[in-house]
């Protein structure tokens, strides 16, 4: 283990944001110095947050905030997450908003029960497949931009779907904060800033081919984007959300919000209508768990989501005791890539919405982990998995731009949610003064018309966010959530392994270096032919060790070291002792985030 953390130490540190001037005549600041020493824990982490009485952690330290004054100010962990979560659309416009979607898993000490959520929205219910193919003209895939990738945002309608649930506090006090914020302003933060820069970057290349020109209203108005420190405010935003706190949901999905918002989508080319807003509906859901080791089980939602992904490779990963190794060995990385491989491959093939495909209940069993398992060949990559031969009547991989929060009250209420826009800020388009961006989610959908994940009226995409939950011992136990589209599955089972086989604290266990593999069959794709990608590309952080990457190529692996954390995702997670309802939280390195409780 010692090794281990010796091995972890190289793990880059993120440089506080210089002057142009100063970048060019100085070296990086990990170019000049390493990390300090601990008196406890690993030097290349910090303490976690521990308090009684409630918590939150969020990507941005004033939605954690406003989360730990929704609490005091008596309102449930639900309430916190609705009014930390509207905080984000507004201070991390990269990462999520109203114009996306949203899962939540929800623990009710009242009940002792979880309860999902799954707040995605569906295709335009008038526009079939050989239409949309029309539209797309030569192309393969939808885009990530235009109309054509749009769903129904979903997020409003989960938030009340939530609220009326388990909230305590009004809708309009709930959002209140973030209005204020909208309309005096608050200072970007430096991730956020550096992720704002990329995204005018991405929008501007392809500014020809949709329109961008309320998007550089809204955040990019002198040509540039915010820096950080630089106060930013969104005035639309703070009306669309002063008149869905007064008139409710309807105000979002049946009233002249949408009506606006329906006018510029068409004119835009999309085959949406005021019917389809109408119409939509969050829905709740169970959430499946999987045993992994020592009391331990990972909850996830179920598809249309990917989180059951996780679940299977938790089940496959039960079969190899991993902590014979260390961490960073290539024995330990080299059986969970393996693992993640091969629940992809039936990602690929089964995952979609369950109105319209039903997913295989034999890819959660015990039995069918212990098969896949002995598919792993211990000394090398296997160039191809293929899915599960299993008889039934789906690019995933790219960095998804995404929030995940969680919040734990002084009840014992537990909220994992998480939500985005999907691919950078979403499709580019911002209807007229609404201050927020649509999803471009669509982009998942195959165009082949014999996937379960095929694109048809009405019908839900296959998603990448996914929301997770931990029991210990049969008993409520952790939330835990990692953002970035496919990096999430296996980010939770990199973070679980970390905490049960190796004994890490949770701000341990997100700190330390993960891997990303990325590559294989896609959701989107084909069901005929090869995968384009069938090996992929491993992914790692400096933290892993030199000689351990080495191996891995030489087992077959094609091994990528990146540096600057972007891939690799972002974690937040509570753990509440169930005998004495101590909150223990952590927060992501890589982010801007912050745990705190009280």
């Amino acid at each position: 283990m010692r090794a281990l953390l010796a091995g972890v130490a190289a793990l880059a540190l993120t440089a506080i944001p210089a002057t142009a001037q100063d970048t060019a005549e100085r070296p990086a600041v990990e170019e000049q110095i390493g990390g300090g020493g601990r008196p406890v824990g690993a030097n290349w982490a910090r303490s976690p947050v521990i308090a009684q009485h409630g918590m939150a952690a969020t990507a941005h330290p004033l939605a954690t905030q406003i989360a730990l004054d929704v609490l005091k100010d008596g309102g449930s962990a639900v309430d916190a997450a609705i009014a930390a979560n509207a905080a984000l659309g507004l201070m991390e416009p990269t990462g999520n908003g109203i114009g996306g979607d949203l899962f939540a898993i929800i623990y009710d000490p009242a009940t002792g029960e979880l309860h999902g959520i799954n707040g995605s929205g569906r295709s335009p219910r008038n526009q079939t497949l050989a239409q949309l193919r029309e539209k797309l003209g030569e192309a393969e895939a939808l885009p990530p931009y235009g109309a054509l990738p749009i769903t129904v945002p979903g997020t409003v309608d989960a938030w009340f779907a939530m609220h009326e649930r388990f909230g305590r506090r009004s809708m309009a006090a709930n959002l209140a904060p973030t209005i204020s914020y909208a309309r005096e302003g608050h200072p970007i933060a430096p991730v956020i800033g550096m992720y704002l820069a990329r995204s005018l970057k991405a929008y501007s290349a392809r500014e020809d081919q949709f329109d961008f020109s309320n998007a550089r209203k809204v955040w990019f108005a002198d040509g540039n984007a915010p820096e950080a420190g630089e106060i930013f405010r969104n005035p639309d935003l703070a009306d669309t959300l002063e008149a869905i706190a007064r008139d409710g949901r309807n105000a979002f999905y049946d009233g002249a919000l949408t009506d606006g918002m329906i006018d510029y989508l068409q004119a835009q080319g999309s085959a949406f209508t005021r019917a389809d807003f109408a119409a939509h509906r969050s829905e709740w859901v169970e959430p499946a768990c999987a045993d992994y080791k020592d009391g331990y089980e990972l909850c996830e939602l179920p598809p249309n989501s990917q989180g059951f992904a996780a679940l299977q490779m938790v089940n496959i990963l039960k079969n190899i005791d991993l902590s014979q190794w260390e961490r960073g060995s290539p024995e330990a990385l080299h059986y969970m890539v393996e693992a993640k491989r091969l629940a992809y491959a039936d990602v690929a093939r089964f995952y979609a919405d369950p109105d319209f495909a039903a997913l295989p209940a034999q890819l959660l069993g015990e039995d069918y982990g212990a098969e896949r398992f002995k598919l792993i060949d211990p000394a090398k990559a296997t160039p191809e998995f293929q899915p599960g031969k299993i008889e039934v009547a789906p690019k995933l991989e790219g960095e998804g731009d995404t929030t995940y929060l969680t919040v734990v009250d002084g009840d014992g209420m537990m909220v994992s949610l998480i939500q985005s826009n999907y691919r950078g800020m979403g499709g580019g388009l911002v209807a007229p003064g609404i201050g927020f961006m649509f999803q471009d989610r669509g982009e998942l959908f195959s165009l082949d018309p014999a996937h379960p994940n095929a694109y048809e009226p009405g019908k839900r995409p296959f998603h990448t966010i996914i929301p997770a939950f931990v029991k210990k011992d049969g008993q409520p136990y952790m939330t835990l959530g990692l953002m970035g589209g496919g990096m999430q599955p296996q980010g939770h089972v990199q973070v679980l392994v970390n905490i049960v086989d190796y004994g890490m604290n949770l701000q341990e266990a997100g700190d330390a270096a993960r891997f990303n593999h990325d590559g294989g069959r896609q959701p989107t794709e084909a069901l005929a032919g090869p995968s384009a990608d069938p090996l992929g590309t491993l992914y790692v952080e400096p933290g892993i060790p030199a000689e351990s990457i080495a191996q891995l190529r030489a087992m077959g692996h094609t091994v990528e070291v990146v540096d600057n954390g972007i891939m690799f995702g972002g974690y937040q997670a509570i753990a509440r002792d169930p005998a004495t309802g101590v909150l223990t939280g952590a927060t992501e390195m890589r982010k801007d985030g912050q745990a705190s409780g009280y």
